[in-house]
């Protein structure tokens, strides 16, 4: 399928569908020439269900919005962003800050789903501590030193985990979310979802 019917068949934008190819969560994708998505993957993918915010205690989840790994010159990591090329200290320095957001609402939630095109590629938990790069108001960015990676995917076609969680909380999170559409709507990394459905939503696909 070209990256046009995929688009079409995800209900999402072309430039979102590339980047989803981009992080290598797809298996058989091709990107020589011209890019092909494959009939199988797109028929699993858009088949995929919503996840079901209802099973968590809060009224709202932050949602962490990435793309494919870039490289940055930072102390505490190499990369930010997504890929499966990153081992699981990669991923977990990558996804873990710095973000523009209100800490207190990210960690109110409990967990930080992390979404490639809408679907849950990874999950971060311990959100309870955080730091500030001392910026004040709006530009001020965060990272969670305490962060753990609940879980991750290095196939989004048959969603298991890659990692091994300790606790059974963060197990049981991450089986809730890995591999579900999460749709979200934001001007930044960090968009608010709630977890139960209004009659007013805005959220919509990424």
């Amino acid at each position: 399928m070209t990256t046009g019917q995929a688009a079409s068949a995800l209900e999402c934008s072309i430039p979102t569908v590339k980047k989803l190819m981009s992080t290598g969560v797809v298996p058989g994708v091709l990107d020589k020439g011209r890019q092909v998505f494959p009939l199988a993957a797109l028929q699993q993918l858009a088949a995929r269900p919503a996840a079901d915010l209802t099973a968590l205690g809060a009224s709202e989840v932050a949602v962490l919005r990435v793309s494919a790994p870039a490289r940055v010159e930072e102390p505490e990591r190499e990369w930010i962003g997504f890929g499966t090329d990153l081992d699981q200290d990669q991923l977990l320095a990558a996804l873990s800050g710095w973000w523009r957001c209100d800490p207190a609402r990210v960690a109110a939630g409990g967990v930080l789903p992390v979404t490639v095109a809408g679907f849950v590629v990874a999950v971060l938990t311990g959100l309870d501590e955080w730091e500030s790069d001392g910026a004040v108001g709006t530009t001020a960015r965060f990272r969670f030193p305490a962060a753990r990676l609940a879980g991750y995917l290095t196939d989004l076609t048959t969603p298991a985990n890659a990692a091994d969680p300790t606790g059974a909380d963060d197990a049981r999170l991450a089986e809730l979310l890995l591999g579900t559409r999460l749709p979200s709507v934001s001007s930044g990394p960090i968009a608010y979802v709630p977890t139960r459905p209004t009659t007013n939503a805005t959220d919509e696909e990424e």
